[in-house]
C-alpha cells in the first residue's frame, strides 16, 4: 500500500506544487501525472517542508445518501435499488488544515458527516463491477460538509446541491492510499477531540466497486474524481470555531476546522494548480 500525497514547497510568495509518495517520514517526490505513469524524481522531501494539499483534484465530488444499513434503520427509509446520490462542484474543494468557511449568506446549522472516499484513477464509464477494480486509483478521507437548514428550506425542491456544494465543503484528504482494503476498517470522526462517528466500512449497501460501476453508467467519471461513500450514525452540527477529525486507519486523518467569522480566509494554497508548476500568493484558494 502507498500513500499519495499533493502539496506546496516554497515561501515569500512563490511556491511550487508537487506530489509524491509518503516514506519514512518524508515524501518520495514524484513527477508527471499521479494518475498516468508518474515517475520517481529521486528526491525526498522533509514532510514538515510542506504545506499539504487535497490529495487529488476532482471535477467533481459524485456524494451518496442513505448507503449504509445503520443509517437506513434509524432513518426508517429502505435502502435504495440503485446509489441515490448529488453532485459537489469542483469549487467546493478543501484540503487536510484548511478552514471551512461559514458562508456569508448563511447563518444556520453546518453539519459534519465522516466518509470513506474513492478515488478514480482513469476514465471510466460503463464498467462492470468486475472490472471497477482497474479505475480506482486508491482511497480517502471525506467530510462532506453541509448547510443543512437549507436542504428543505424550499418545500417544492430538495437543495442538496446548494446545501452542500459551498467553498470549502467538500473536505479531503490526507492522502489517497492505494491497494487499501476497506472491509475491516471504521471511519472515526471526532468534533473538538470527542468521538462522534465509529461506524464499520462492511456496513456499506452499496459497496465501492458497485458504486464506480453504476455511476459510471449514469456518467463519465475523470480521473482525480471522488465518490463520497455516504455515511452512517453520529452525523452532527459544528460550531463556528470548531474542528472536526475524520481518520481511517490505514489512510490518516483529515482534520479542518470551521471559521470563526465569515470573513475568515482559507489556510490551503494552489489547490487547482498542477503539480509542479510554480505560483505566486495571487493564485491561492
Amino acid at each position: 500500500m502507498s500513500l499519495w500525497i499533493r502539496y506546496t514547497t516554497g515561501r515569500d510568495g512563490q511556491y511550487r506544487a508537487g506530489f509524491g509518495v509518503l516514506e519514512n517520514g518524508g515524501i518520495a517526490e514524484y513527477e508527471g501525472d499521479m494518475f498516468d505513469a508518474p515517475r520517481a524524481t529521486g528526491r525526498v522531501i522533509a514532510f514538515d517542508d510542506v504545506t499539504p494539499l487535497s490529495p487529488c483534484v476532482p471535477s467533481r465530488i459524485v456524494a451518496l445518501w442513505n448507503n449504509f444499513h445503520a443509517l437506513s434503520a434509524k432513518l426508517g427509509k429502505a435502502l435504495p435499488k440503485h446509489p441515490l446520490f448529488l453532485i459537489k462542484p469542483s469549487t467546493s474543494l478543501a484540503g487536510p488544515g484548511d478552514i471551512v468557511q461559514r458562508p456569508a449568506s448563511y447563518e444556520g446549522k453546518i453539519v459534519y458527516e465522516g466518509e470513506l472516499g474513492i478515488v478514480i484513477g482513469k476514465r471510466c464509464s460503463n464498467v462492470s463491477v468486475e472490472d471497477a477494480a482497474n479505475y480506482v486509483f486508491g482511497y480517502t478521507c471525506v467530510n462532506d460538509v453541509t448547510a443543512a437548514d437549507l436542504l428543505f428550506e424550499d418545500a417544492n425542491f430538495a437543495q442538496w446541491c446548494r446545501a452542500k456544494g459551498y467553498d470549502t465543503f467538500g473536505c479531503i484528504g490526507p492522502a489517497i492510499a492505494t491497494e487499501f482494503d476497506w472491509r475491516n476498517t471504521h471511519v472515526v470522526t471526532t468534533l473538538d477531540g470527542v468521538e462522534r462517528q465509529n461506524y464499520p466500512l462492511a456496513d456499506m449497501a452499496f459497496p465501492p466497486l458497485e458504486q464506480v460501476s453504476r455511476i459510471s453508467r449514469d456518467m463519465t467519471l475523470l480521473p482525480g474524481d471522488v465518490i463520497a461513500c455516504g455515511t452512517s450514525l453520529g452525523v452532527g452540527s459544528m460550531r463556528d470555531g470548531a474542528t472536526v477529525a475524520v481518520s481511517i486507519e490505514g489512510i490518516g486523518t483529515l482534520t479542518n476546522r470551521l471559521s470563526d467569522a465569515k470573513a475568515e480566509p482559507r489556510v490551503q494554497s494552489l489547490v487547482n494548480t498542477p503539480a509542479g508548476s510554480l505560483a505566486t500568493a495571487d493564485d491561492a484558494r
